[in-house]
């Protein structure tokens, strides 16, 4: 694709030329973050017999239809040692949270409603349905789906699968994402800075969200504003599937980025996107590797990673949800432009959202504060405080 693009059209290609990660096998303790190659069914049901949810005795219901009956002690189903003879008329067996219902027992009466002595107890209340039992495969059944492929693995899930008896699960390998830094004027954070120099902080911010969205950033260092230089770091990275140029992305004389890469054989795919901040944001391809180039302004490249790379990474595309605008908002211009905003809850339980009064692209204290994107429409007419616009949390809003 030629000329400027449309965020929609970009999304439409990265997701065309999406990476396959070949599948690879970990431990759930070592699953944290990752992207499942497959779906997973459960080894076992949960729970796997009917089992008690309260301490106190396991009873036919029958015989505590009315308050006051007495019925014989004959044994205890502890957790994990199941009492193994069948429950007869007129009889109990102690039970405690989780242990096996005995055979013959189809109710549970709570220790709080007994009064025991020696062998006999007394039930307080009488009971007309069963109660306090934890039928088989409440949870989930042996065989059942527990995960559907592509799903990452936070704590729940992962909790599910221990559930389910599941001990390894094949992963989608973590794509390697090489961030490369361009600008003679760009130095290490602790550097000694002379004048004209700046530190070089995207690629920290950068690796922080590569590593959160289920990929391990790879720091190729900064490049100087040469042709050269830039083709030897791209020659020399190491088994990288998705590389990351940050800067001399523009048309300068000083922008070399986009044509380094295309002396290395990447194909260029689109070269420009109509959003804002960053425009300059360019995609280009070579057999199984993938190029993103990001602005080298620290809003650009952050705004876009969120955008673009994250997708990339994922094969998920952003999700918006409505806010409610805590101020008035002017019209628009032509391209999309997400906007660094605070986000809150209001008293009354509604997601209000708050530009950033200053969204100039080299700033980078608003994304300290910043929990959303609020995107705006190309050419989207004025707003007034209260209405509902669309928002990308980018973190949990504020209480």
């Amino acid at each position: 694709m030629s000329g400027l693009i449309s965020v929609s059209d970009a999304l439409d290609a990265l997701a065309q030329n999406a990476l396959p990660m070949r599948a690879e096998t970990v431990s759930i303790e070592r699953a944290h973050g990752r992207q499942l190659a497959e779906a997973v069914m459960a080894r076992v049901s949960r729970p796997p017999t009917d089992m008690s949810a309260m301490d106190g005795y396991a009873v036919r219901l029958e015989d505590v239809s009315t308050a006051g009956a007495r019925l014989s002690v004959i044994g205890e189903a502890p957790a994990g040692a199941p009492f193994e003879q069948t429950l007869g008329k007129g009889e109990a067996v102690r039970i405690f949270t989780g242990g096996e219902i005995p055979t013959g027992a189809d109710h549970i009466v709570i220790q709080e409603n007994t009064s025991r002595s020696g062998d006999e107890i007394t039930c307080d209340e009488a009971y007309g349905a069963p109660q306090f039992i934890r039928k088989a495969g409440r949870d989930f059944h042996e065989g059942d789906t527990l995960l559907e492929a592509d799903s990452i693995l936070g704590a729940g899930e992962l909790g599910l699968l221990a559930a389910g008896n599941i001990a390894e699960v094949n992963v989608r390998r973590r794509p390697r994402v090489g961030i490369l830094a361009n600008g003679n004027e760009l130095k290490p954070p602790g550097s000694e800075l002379k004048r004209g120099e700046i530190v070089n902080s995207n690629p920290v911010a950068l690796a922080e969200l590569v590593r959160s969205w289920g990929a391990e950033p790879v720091d190729l260092g900064i490049a100087e504003d040469t042709l050269d230089a830039i083709s030897e770091r791209i020659e020399s990275a190491d088994d990288i599937d998705i590389f990351l140029p940050v800067g001399g992305a523009s048309v300068g004389d000083h922008d070399l980025m986009r044509p380094a890469f295309a002396a290395a054989g990447f194909e260029p795919v689109f070269e420009k996107i109509a959003v804002r901040p960053g425009k300059p944001t360019w995609f280009s391809t070579r057999v199984d590797t993938r190029v993103l180039g990001l602005p080298g302004n620290p809003a650009s490249a952050l705004v876009c990673a969120q955008l673009f790379l994250k997708p990339l990474i994922t094969g998920q595309r952003h999700s918006l949800i409505k806010a409610s605008l805590a101020c008035d908002l002017e019209a628009n211009g032509p391209r999309e432009h997400y906007m660094r905003a605070f986000a809150a809850f209001t008293d009354d339980g509604r997601l209000s959202v708050d530009p950033a009064p200053d969204q100039d692209s080299s700033l980078i204290k608003p994304f300290v504060t910043s929990a959303a994107l609020l995107r705006r429409l190309p050419n989207a007419p004025e707003k007034k405080r209260g209405e509902l616009e669309d928002i990308i949390l980018t973190s949990l809003p504020r209480l």
